[in-house]
């Protein structure tokens, strides 16, 4: 009997399209008719994705086609909701999922990134974007409320004031505001977006990935569980491998340095 494929395999998928590498895989929203609105046939291939990194982590990166991100939820689907489908936190469970993956999550947002498009992209660890960003939550204006992480991520990220303006007042950043109130850290033209995320997962990628792990998942912890947990933490990356090479490493090089800084003094005390 055939083992069990452990790869994401892209015909498993309609509306992602999906491509793993041995350090990353790369997920890109793909429902341009309707500019990438995430419905639950989206939900569930995001799940699947999850899934996979959850037993094979690796950097994450999230865009979207042709311009956009994602335009929000489906309205179609959301209009037809009720009240026992808002208790099922459908769009929020897989969000809270992605945010919870073991490595860090690059969103890639270029165009519009609203709604529940914008939620995604808040679950994100890192948000990069393009002149074009277009980035806020309207739904007041369909008379819901953004419950899909938006109204306690935002605040965290931009800050009361700007949170409320956008949950409140529905107002959309555009992306030089946005990269101002750190809700993006780059712009890039569109044709270099995708190559800055992949330049940012390489940074990652330098990096030990037990470490990375670790550090995202004290990072997120509650503050009460500070500074227990960053000793508990620490006392077992003190004891990995990669802590001994890394330093070991990082010791032979400046040792090197030093060596060959004293061969050219004594060389030039000589002439």
């Amino acid at each position: 009997m055939a083992a069990p494929a452990t790869a994401l395999e892209a015909e498993r998928f309609s509306t992602l399209l999906v491509e793993e590498r041995d350090d990353r895989v790369v997920v890109v929203l793909n429902r341009p008719e309707v500019r990438n609105a995430i419905d639950q046939q989206m939900v569930d291939e995001l799940h699947a994705v999850c899934a996979h990194l959850e037993q094979h982590p690796k950097v994450l990166i999230i865009a979207g086609t042709d311009g956009v991100f994602a335009s929000g939820a489906d309205i179609g689907q959301l209009r037809e909701r009720r009240r026992d489908d808002a208790l099922q936190g459908i769009n929020s469970t897989i969000f809270v999922r992605i945010a919870k993956l073991p490595m860090p999550v690059i969103a890639a947002v270029d165009g519009f990134c609203l709604g529940g498009g914008a939620e995604l992209a808040y679950a994100a660890d890192f948000r990069i974007g393009t002149p074009s960003v277009r980035i806020g939550n309207p739904e007041t204006g369909l008379g819901i409320l953004a419950a899909a992480g938006a109204s306690w991520r935002l605040k965290e990220l931009v800050g009361e004031p700007v949170a409320k303006e956008m949950l409140l007042a529905g107002a959309v950043l555009r992306a030089e505001r946005a990269l101002a109130v750190n809700l993006i850290t780059e712009i890039h033209e569109p044709s270099g977006l995708m190559d800055a995320a992949h330049r940012l997962a390489d940074r990652i990628a330098t990096q030990d990935p037990l470490a990375v792990r670790i550090t995202k998942s004290v990072f997120h912890a509650p503050a009460e569980a500070h500074p227990l947990i960053d000793q508990l933490a620490q006392g077992i990356l003190f004891e990995s491998q990669a802590k001994f090479d890394r330093m070991q490493a990082f010791l032979d090089k400046k040792s090197a340095k030093t060596s060959e800084k004293t061969s050219a003094n004594e060389s030039g005390k000589q002439k």
